[in-house]
């Protein structure tokens, strides 16, 4: 393996960097950012979630509570018409 090709090749790269950099001269840029109302909507919609509990304590409590008291029961020919109703839609 050639390392001096390797160098000559990295120095021609160097040397074109440099010379873009140079053309620029001292012209000052600065970036700006212009978020569209669409995005500002966004915004505010993600604040709202985030300020939002990820569970609804209001529905959840009296199931936990009758799984707790051994009181919480499935109607099982629900259940399974639910699930093969969800499995039709899948397919």
């Amino acid at each position: 393996m050639r390392i001096e090709a390797y160098n000559q090749v990295q120095q021609i790269y160097q040397a074109k960097k440099i010379n873009q950099t140079q053309k620029t001269g001292n012209v000052s840029r600065t970036d700006q950012l212009q978020i569209s109302s669409f995005g500002k909507d966004i915004q505010v919609a993600k604040a709202a979630l985030a300020g939002a509990p990820d569970v609804r304590e209001q529905l959840t409590a009296p199931i936990k509570a009758q799984v707790q008291n051994g009181t919480y029961s499935v109607d099982n020919a629900t259940f399974a018409e639910k699930l093969l109703k969800k499995y039709e839609e899948m397919r």
